[in-house]
């Protein structure tokens, strides 16, 4: 099977930086050419509980969607996704874009709608491929999120993966915690 350039979703509010950790690491195991945003955190959306830490993740897959979006539900659960006991939301992880496919596939909306209407998820690409296309709009995450009226509490955090801070300190700096 051809490599199709995918776009996948990160978020925790529960243990965020060790079920972030795990989920990448875990993902580095599917995807080629790996590269991740800034990591933000934000205040829940449409879910009560703690705030949550969000990034985006770039790769490349092999797999077919709908067997690449069950893998992803094993490293969920793998992270206490599904216990019964669980507390907060442990690991998601979303497919946002898988080439440049529109439609429902096996209940799978792409691209996910959540690109266009949360800020947790529209900076972080709009951040790491920012010259990437949306599938449906027609125009870079750049450009989407520069004209975007998002009103969300979102500030980038740092994060280490691998040795390596994920969110610049320069964006640190210029963006200051909303919650505060």
């Amino acid at each position: 099977m051809p490599l199709t350039r995918v776009l996948l979703g990160l978020g925790s509010n529960n243990r965020r930086e060790q079920n972030l950790t795990a989920g990448l690491d875990a993902l580095e195991q599917l995807l080629g050419d790996m590269r991740c945003s800034p990591v933000f955190e934000s205040l829940a959306v449409g879910y009560k509980g703690d705030n949550f830490y969000n990034l985006v993740v770039s790769g490349t897959a092999e797999l077919p969607l709908i067997e690449l979006d069950r893998r992803l539900k094993f490293i969920e659960a793998d992270n206490g996704r599904y216990a019964p006991d669980r507390k907060g939301l442990p690991l998601d992880i979303d497919v946002l874009i898988y080439g440049d496919l529109t439609g429902n596939f096996n209940g799978l909306e792409l691209p996910r709608p959540e690109t266009l209407k949360n800020a947790f998820v529209l900076w972080p690409l709009a951040l790491l491929v920012p010259d990437v296309m949306h599938p449906r709009a027609g125009r870079s995450f750049a450009e989407l999120w520069r004209d975007s009226n998002i009103e969300q509490q979102l500030w980038p955090v740092p994060f280490q993966w691998r040795g390596a801070q994920l969110t610049p300190a320069a964006l640190m700096a210029e963006t200051p915690r909303a919650d505060t």
